[in-house]
This record gives structure tokens, C-alpha cells and sequence, in this order.
């Protein structure tokens, strides 16, 4: 029997799946990776050897734990974090860091991205605006504050791009990766001439753009010595991780949208053609399944707010966990069970990181609002998985107001395996919230993709129809439901109350001024 292999080159770590034509997933296997730097405030890096490193680490387990051999691999599928920027030199020898998705330096450089091209001709050219989240103001951020380095670059790769280089010595991404780096030609599928001309960047520092089915190329030889797969092992383009996460989810039809609770939080939804908001709150990318489109709201702190509570506020809730050998995540959130919906009357803006949808906005600052006496911790928790839900309705908000058909979420991400979590969105959204069988993200979807190339599945539509089944279903509960509609207008309008004070607080922590 052929097996698929799925790699993700995620934010905290690199998880590895092997798994069955019928979708079983048969194993899996993580490695963390080193804590992102944060050199400053609003700076997000991490190495690409890193990521490297665990992606050898995270292959070798999960062959380990199946009991296959490298041979018994048809093909493999990647994934990995979006945006990031890894630069090498003639030698192939990494630069610096990588800035990676969340890292909001460049601002000045969407500003200047934007009086260049033109704020409507940015939409017309490559579907998205200029957002600190994507590539293309990051590396002209390296070329304004660090040239020297800048002119050694020969190549500029994504993160899982830079672990397909390990692995096969090409230089090679995928259409729906390439589609977040503001370079990308989305409504025909190519790098666009237009915009590398008007930025100055050379062509010749961008990646093979490939359909994400395709065959990018093999596992060498030395690549097999280190990781137990067979050299020769065919390599399909993949996938960012978003789009695999999706066609893991199953979402290559209309009607089907994705919610997804990881570092970030993602809505995403299936188009047939290009779908753009004039105003560019939500992304525009090209699908994973060739011809297809999708578009996505983000948020860029979901579960990195209750990470961030976990770390900074919840040392007790860690050390019990750790004496109980309990996951500390459940830990917090039993404290939120306790809490009535909304909190009572106590919101979180998840905005640890600026954000994106809607408000595309670099300098934005979270905050807890509505504190009293009278809340305690639990509230504080709760306020957070509100918020956090509360962000990505505004994503479906934006899809109601460009008429894009929602019938079914089907939620995944670490934040999925919370039942309490699930609820809160269900009841938020207003819609039913679908659970998979399996729930491994874009490393699963990944693995799908590796099955079309490999002649597993004939199509992307084929591999999901396979492969997916629904484990569960979250209804709303209507009382609740009644309560956050409530809600949301004053979260919707708490952030635009605020905006201007907390651009004086982000200039204050930037200039100490």
C-alpha cells in the first residue's frame, strides 16, 4: 500500500504525518522549534536551520512510530507558515533570520509599496494591499536598513520552501504561498512583472511558482541519510498553510469555510474565481486545488493571546498541570467553564501582535475593556477565547457583505480540541461547527496533496471526498447566541474608539517618546 507524507513548517514547531489513501492518519510526530526572537517590540524572527533541524527530527519519528520504511512513502506534501522571509547566498548559505508572518517592522515600506503602485492598482495587480504581514515590505525592509546584506542575496524563500531546498536542492514554492507575498500575480497565477518593476526587485531572487500538486522535484541522497525517506522520493509543491489546512478541512467546494484556531486565527472560504474586497480587509489568494481561489480574514493573536496568558499570567495553572501531568491549556480553560457567556460584560481585544482583518492595521494593541472588581481570572480567560472568536466574525461579516455563501464552518487548530472553545465560536458565529475525523491541519493536508501528485487521487475534490469524514457537530445555543450578537456591536466598535490612543502608545514604546 502507498503512503503519503505531509511536512509542516508551522510558527512553534515542524509536524510530520504519515498517512493511509483513505485518510487514517498513521502517524505523527512534532518538533519544536527554538522560541521566535523578538528583538524589539513588534520584531518576530527565527532561524531557518532551525526549522531544518525540525523537519529531520519530526520525518524520522513518524517513520519510527508507523513501522514503514522510507520506501513505503509515495510522495511528500508541504506546508508551513506564510510570509516569512529567508534569504540566501550564492553559496546557499542563510543571511540572517528569517522575518517571519507576525513581525510588523515594515510599515514605512507598505506606506511606500502604496504611494508607489497605487492603493486600487495594488488590488488590480496582485489582489491584496500592503500589510506588514507579507513579504514584499519585508524585504525591501532588509534592503532599506541592511543593503550590504541585501546584495548578497541570490534567493529569497518561504519558510517551507527553504525546508523543500533541504530536502531537494530546488528553489521552489507554491501559487497559494506565493500569493501572500504581495509579488504574486493572484488572478493569473504568476509572479507579477508590474510589481517587481515599480518595487525594483530582481526576478531572479523569487522561487519557481508551481501548481501546488505538482512535482518540484526528489529527496537527494544525503537528504535520505537524515531523514529515513528514500532518495528519489518525488516532492509536490504544497501548499502555505492556510490552503493546506483547508483542503485537510475539506473546503474545495462552495459553501464549505474553514475556522482556524493556531498561533493565528484564519476564516476561510472556497471561491471558483477571484473574489476581491475593494478595500482589501481580507486576503485574495490562489487555492491549493489548481484553478480554484479562496479568500481569508486573519487575526493575528489567537492562540498566541492565550499563549501569551499562559506564559505571563498563568505560572499557576502551569505548575498544577505539570504536577498532575494535565495539559496547562485545558488547566485554563476549566477556569472559563465557570464563567456565564459574555463574561459578564468583559471584552478582549486579541490585538498582541497589531492585526489584520479588518481594521489592516500594524499598530493596533490589545486590551481587556470592561474590567470590575468584580471579575476574577476566569473571566479574564473566557474574555480571551471571546475575543478571539469575536475577531474572526468580523471576517464573516466582510464574506456576507461580498456575498460569499457560508453553510457549514468546520473548525481545526489547537483551539479546536477545546469543547468549551467550539461552543464559544459556534454561538459567535451563528452557525453549526463541524469537527473532522482527523484533525491534524496542514500537515494532513499536505500529505493530501502529496497524493494527488503521487497519482494516489486523480484531484484535489477526489483526495477530500476520500478522505474526510465529520466526527462532530456544534449547534449555537440561542440564548447565547442572543447574548454575544449583543456583544459584538460594542466589541465591533471598541477598537475604532480606541485607534488613535493606541497609535500614541505604539509610537511611545517604539521611540520612548
Amino acid at each position: 500500500m502507498p503512503y503519503m507524507m505531509g511536512i509542516d513548517v508551522g510558527t512553534t514547531g515542524t509536524r510530520a504525518v504519515v498517512v493511509r489513501p483513505d485518510g487514517h492518519v498513521v502517524s505523527a510526530a512534532i518538533a519544536d522549534h527554538q522560541p521566535m526572537a523578538m528583538p524589539r517590540p513588534g520584531w518576530a524572527e527565527q532561524d531557518p536551520e532551525d526549522w531544518w533541524r525540525a523537519t529531520i527530527s519530526a520525518v524520522r519519528t513518524a517513520l519510527q512510530q508507523s513501522g514503514l520504511r522510507g520506501a513505503d512513502i509515495a510522495a511528500v506534501g508541504l506546508s508551513g507558515q506564510m510570509h516569512g522571509v529567508a534569504l540566501l547566498d550564492k553559496a546557499n548559505t542563510v543571511l540572517r533570520p528569517a522575518i517571519i508572518w507576525c513581525d510588523q517592522r515594515s510599515q514605512l515600506q507598505c506606506d511606500a509599496i502604496t504611494s508607489r503602485v497605487g492603493r486600487e492598482r495594488l488590488i488590480r495587480l496582485v489582489s491584496n494591499p500592503a500589510l506588514t504581514g507579507f513579504s514584499a515590505p519585508k524585504l525591501l525592509w532588509i534592503r532599506d536598513h541592511e543593503p550590504e546584506l541585501y546584495e548578497r542575496a541570490a534567493h529569497f524563500l518561504l519558510p517551507k520552501d527553504y525546508a523543500r531546498f533541504r530536502l531537494t536542492g530546488e528553489f521552489a514554492t507554491d501559487v497559494s504561498d506565493a500569493s501572500g507575498t504581495l509579488l504574486f500575480d493572484v488572478t493569473h497565477r504568476r509572479w507579477s512583472d508590474e510589481m517587481l518593476e515599480s518595487l525594483s526587485i530582481d526576478r531572479q531572487l523569487l522561487p519557481r511558482a508551481y501548481e501546488s500538486i505538482e512535482i518540484t522535484g526528489e529527496v537527494s541522497s544525503e537528504t535520505a541519510l537524515l531523514t529515513g525517506l528514500r532518495a528519489g522520493t518525488p516532492v509536490v509543491a504544497g501548499a502555505g498553510d492556510q490552503a493546506a489546512s483547508a483542503v485537510g478541512n475539506g473546503i474545495v467546494s462552495p459553501g464549505l469555510t474553514s475556522a482556524t484556531l493556531g498561533t493565528s486565527g484564519v476564516i476561510f472560504a472556497y471561491t471558483g474565481a477571484p473574489k476581491l474586497d475593494p478595500q482589501g480587509r481580507i486576503h485574495t489568494f490562489c487555492h491549493a486545488a489548481p484553478q480554484k481561489w479562496h479568500v481569508m480574514g486573519v487575526t493575528q493573536g489567537a492562540g498566541l493571546s492565550l499563549r501569551w496568558f499562559r506564559e505571563q499570567l498563568g505560572e499557576s495553572e502551569s505548575w498544577y498541570a505539570r504536577q498532575v501531568g494535565a495539559d496547562p491549556y485545558e488547566v485554563i480553560i476549566q477556569e472559563a467553564m465557570k464563567i456565564p457567556a459574555g463574561s459578564d460584560g468583559l471584552l478582549f481585544l486579541p490585538y498582541l501582535m497589531g492585526e489584520r482583518t479588518p481594521h489592516l492595521d500594524a499598530q493596533a494593541r490589545g486590551m481587556w475593556f470592561g474590567l470590575t472588581a468584580s471579575h476574577a481570572r476566569g473571566h479574564l480567560i473566557r474574555a480571551i477565547l471571546e475575543g478571539v472568536a469575536f475577531s474572526l466574525r468580523d471576517s464573516l461579516e466582510i464574506f456576507k457583505e461580498l456575498n460569499i455563501p457560508v453553510s457549514q464552518i468546520r473548525a481545526s487548530g489547537g483551539g479546536s480540541r477545546s469543547s468549551l472553545w467550539r461552543q464559544i465560536q459556534a454561538d459567535i458565529y451563528g452557525k453549526d461547527l463541524v469537527t473532522l475525523r482527523e484533525s491534524e491541519g496542514s500537515a494532513y493536508g499536505a500529505s493530501l496533496l502529496a497524493g494527488v501528485g503521487g497519482k494516489i487521487y486523480r484531484s484535489v475534490e477526489e483526495a477530500a471526498e476520500q478522505a474526510i469524514q465529520i466526527r462532530e457537530r456544534v449547534s449555537p445555543d440561542r440564548k447565547n447566541a442572543q447574548r454575544y450578537d449583543q456583544l459584538y456591536q460594542v466589541y465591533r466598535s471598541l477598537y475604532p474608539a480606541v485607534r488613535d490612543l493606541a497609535h500614541q502608545l505604539a509610537r511611545f514604546s517604539q521611540n520612548g517618546t
